[in-house]
């Protein structure tokens, strides 16, 4: 639980940092996206543990403050889009697990896409065990057309009965990237943490196919993209970046969404969107996958941007916006 109520976070002002982006892609990828993290209060060492995808798999990266971070090397191939989560006295990584590289790309021209949600462990983020399946395709709306199936961005939460995990499922062409982004966002739920995980019988979100005029509001009027979803002292709010169309042009944006039971959500307000920093398009036309952490009396937003919807121009860095926390 994020000890606030949703009038703080409602409240809250959250500045970008002016030194973003703090993680930039690297290597041969173009892409470093999806933070999932764990604050100092949660690890072994005492450090900032951030956890994201690149072209080649997940990896890791740590930090003494959060802002400065260390590439610590890649954890998994075949994986993107990470989900990091301290159960107990054990570490929980779920992750999409891809198919082998061949097949992957012949799904670029044309094959058959295939991705499911897995599961690694560990003690100490070090050594993790072998990948298991948590979340396998079981229903229509995972479907990609009749080719494939994808079961994607999984995010863990406990709840009184047991343990959520939302997923997003499906995929849906963007013609301007010339690649897919998820089309409904799901849950499943489970009395294990970690197996037996049983999916609603339909989506929670879909995307929007009666747009009020508001592009950012109606932020899934193409596609519903990843939700990440937190209990408040008195409520739960989703973290939701859709895909939309503004003016022919895809966009996505960060918005919040409010639910008294974690199933049923109503948009808020925009948290983040695309926009130009200084001199820099960093995060011109895309604004992705969030991550919010409280530390201390702020709270954290790490998000991944994108600058350009050409599939070859594109980059993908790591960012963060920040907020001092209202006094109840």
């Amino acid at each position: 639980m994020l000890n606030l109520t949703f009038e703080q976070l409602v409240n809250a002002q959250f500045k970008l940092y002016e030194g973003n982006p703090v993680i930039r892609c690297f290597g041969a990828s173009t892409i470093v996206a999806d933070p999932s993290l764990l604050t100092p209060d949660l690890t072994p060492d005492g450090k900032w543990r951030l956890y994201a995808h690149t072209l080649t798999g997940v990896h890791g990266f740590v930090s003494d403050d959060g802002i400065s971070f260390r590439h610590t090397g890649r954890i998994l191939s075949r994986a993107m889009r990470p989900d990091i989560n301290k159960v107990g006295d054990r570490y929980l990584l779920f992750y999409e697990r891809l198919q082998p590289l061949l097949p992957r790309a012949a799904s670029l021209l044309g094959g058959k896409w295939v991705s499911d949600i897995y599961v690694v462990e560990s003690k100490d983020l070090t050594k993790f065990s072998e990948p298991r399946p948590v979340l396998r395709f079981g229903s229509e709306y995972e479907r990609v057309g009749k080719k494939g199936h994808s079961v994607s961005n999984p995010f863990f939460l406990p709840v009184e009965d047991g343990y959520r995990l939302y997923y997003s499922a499906g995929l849906t062409y963007i013609p301007d990237c010339r690649f897919d982004e998820p089309t409904y966002i799901c849950c499943a739920q489970s009395k294990c943490p970690d197996r037996d995980f049983v999916r609603l019988p339909e989506p929670i979100i879909r995307p929007d196919d009666k747009p009020t005029g508001d592009k950012v509001r109606n932020a899934a009027d193409l596609c519903c993209g990843c939700l990440k979803v937190y209990r408040l002292v008195d409520c739960y709010v989703g973290l939701q970046n859709g895909i939309y169309d503004d003016n022919g042009q895809s966009k996505s944006a960060i918005r919040l969404l409010r639910s008294d039971d974690g199933l049923a959500f109503s948009f808020v307000k925009t948290l983040l969107a695309p926009q130009m920093c200084g001199d820099s398009d960093w995060m011109a036309q895309f604004v992705y996958a969030s991550h919010l952490v409280r530390t201390g009396d702020k709270l954290r937003m790490y998000f991944n941007a994108r600058n350009t919807a050409n599939i070859l121009a594109g980059r993908e860095h790591i960012g963060f916006a920040e907020a001092e926390i209202p006094k109840a």
